[in-house]
């Protein structure tokens, strides 16, 4: 297994201290944050997406070439009802294949989007998606083994979700744009020409791919303008390897009231909220004392072992920085004054006693040859890096299994396709507070146990994905696959 001093080596000390990029916080005029747009299918249960290619300014010197869907660069905001079928159409417009997994979607392997379902240049995917779960904020992003983190990096991932439409009821924030805010979070960096540089240098190989400059729904240095009143925020680390550890600057308390996949039953008040990538959580601000005040996130470079390791663990030394500013708007709708006591979602509770067990490791090897390897092998999975031939598992349709999964020297953000999942302890204890919703992703900092049934169907032909959501990772090799028959 690598070692702390295995890392140093490999990496080279001066190469880490190097080529690590920290964000800093951003001190220049913004203006207005925008939504995604809104693309509503709630009442036709049909909606159509265009992979295409173009042209985005982001610090206003040079425009750039971007992707993606319906726009220049990330998708619009799908919304869709939580139960019933809904038909999809993705239009590939590029001059490669690309494909749309949906994430966070519980439905069956052959319309699930993963690296074995491409669509080609030129073509359109028209899968029918039966969803039937609980109300979410879930997303949607290429999947094409080997190039995810490039094709996610330059623009193709966008957010989805899923309504019931009875959040007024709830007492929960729902206007769109105003006191219900779509968040994607993602770190870039740019050349001097202020085009967006994805060159990888040994250490992004090897962690994953940190930029230095933040952007929110693909927009630097913008102002969220929100009422004077409680706001919901949904956040999405559309990252690629990126963690972020958010708080309030003026440490007012944030309120969870959805994990990945669901509502939970009450909200959680806290002052620190972990986000790795791939992972969704939505939150409520109380904005009622009228005063100006940032998101922040503290730094992470995720270079120790459970928390600690040669660089201080995952919090880097270094101050926090700004991850969106918001400024209060009087002439802006304050509809909700009060938090819901009783969100009407719920907290898995599931019987394990029946339960098959599972061990995943997410493993990093280190050596001599280890950047001499070719770049989809360099990381695995019990040993074992991803093989798109290979099925590394078969699960009976309706079992209940219970995976440990640990990691190695770094935090892997860990994502299972077609399924939710409880998480029962983190390294022996309680899970964190903020993982006691259902889950889809979650970060493993040592050893987590996950409880998950399996009651969706997927062929060997079109199996599903587990992985780590750290895309370089994934197209390196620390992913695999299974079917559930």
């Amino acid at each position: 297994m690598i070692t702390r001093r295995g890392l140093i080596t490999g990496l080279g000390a001066g190469a880490v201290a190097t080529f690590i990029p920290k964000l800093s916080w951003a001190n220049r005029e913004a203006g207005p944050l925008a939504m995604p747009p809104l693309l509503d299918a709630t009442g036709t249960g049909r909606f159509r997406l265009a992979a295409q290619s173009g042209q985005t300014n982001f610090l206003g010197n040079t425009a750039t070439e971007t992707w993606g869907f319906n726009q220049a660069f990330l998708g619009p905001t799908v919304r869709v009802a939580n139960k019933g079928a809904v038909q999809a159409e993705v239009e590939n417009r590029l001059n490669e294949a690309m494909s749309v997994h949906w994430h966070g979607l519980v439905i069956p392997g052959d319309v699930d989007g993963g690296p074995h379902q491409p669509i080609a240049p030129g073509a359109t995917w028209s899968p029918e998606l039966p969803v039937d779960q609980a109300s979410a904020t879930v997303w949607y992003h290429t999947h094409i083994h080997g190039e995810t983190a490039r094709q996610v990096h330059m623009g193709l991932a966008g957010v989805l979700q899923l309504s019931d439409g009875l959040d007024d009821e709830r007492g929960l924030p729902s206007t769109y744009g105003i006191d219900d805010l779509t968040l994607v979070l993602q770190d870039r960096r740019f050349d001097r020409r202020g085009r967006m540089d994805y060159s990888l240098s040994m250490p992004d190989q090897m962690m994953g791919f940190l930029g230095d400059t933040m952007l929110i729904n693909g927009q630097v240095s913008a102002t969220a303008m929100v009422p004077r009143g409680i706001v919901r925020l949904r956040l999405l680390n559309g990252s690629n390897a990126r963690i972020y550890t958010l708080s309030m600057s003026d440490d007012r308390a944030m309120h969870l009231v959805a994990t990945d996949t669901g509502l939970l039953d009450k909200p959680i008040e806290l002052n620190e909220l972990t986000l790795s990538p791939g992972e969704r959580y939505e939150v409520l601000v109380d904005f009622g004392d009228g005063k100006d005040v940032s998101l922040i996130s503290q730094q992470s470079t995720n270079m120790g072992m459970m928390g600690g390791g040669m660089m201080g663990g995952h919090r880097a030394a270094g101050p926090p920085f700004e991850i969106l500013p918001f400024k209060v708007d009087t002439a802006l709708n304050a509809r909700i004054a009060a938090l819901p006591l009783d969100l009407g979602g719920s907290r898995p509770d599931m019987d394990e006693t029946k339960a098959t067990r599972r061990k995943v490791t997410l493993d990093m090897g280190m050596g001599p040859g280890m950047m001499m390897r070719r770049s989809s092998n360099r990381f695995s999975i019990n040993g074992r890096s991803f093989d798109m031939r290979r099925t590394d598992f078969t699960i009976q349709r309706g079992a209940l299994e219970r995976w440990s999964v640990s990691a190695n020297m770094m935090m892997h953000p860990f994502h299972v396709h077609g399924v939710t999942f409880q998480v029962l302890s983190e390294n022996g204890r309680a899970p964190n507070p903020q993982n006691t919703g259902w889950k889809d992703t979650v970060l493993i900092d040592g050893r987590a146990e996950l409880l998950m049934r399996f009651d969706q169907p997927a062929s060997e032909a079109l199996p599903f994905m587990f992985h780590c959501h750290i895309l370089e990772h994934e197209d390196g090799g620390m992913m695999g696959q299974f079917a559930v028959v």
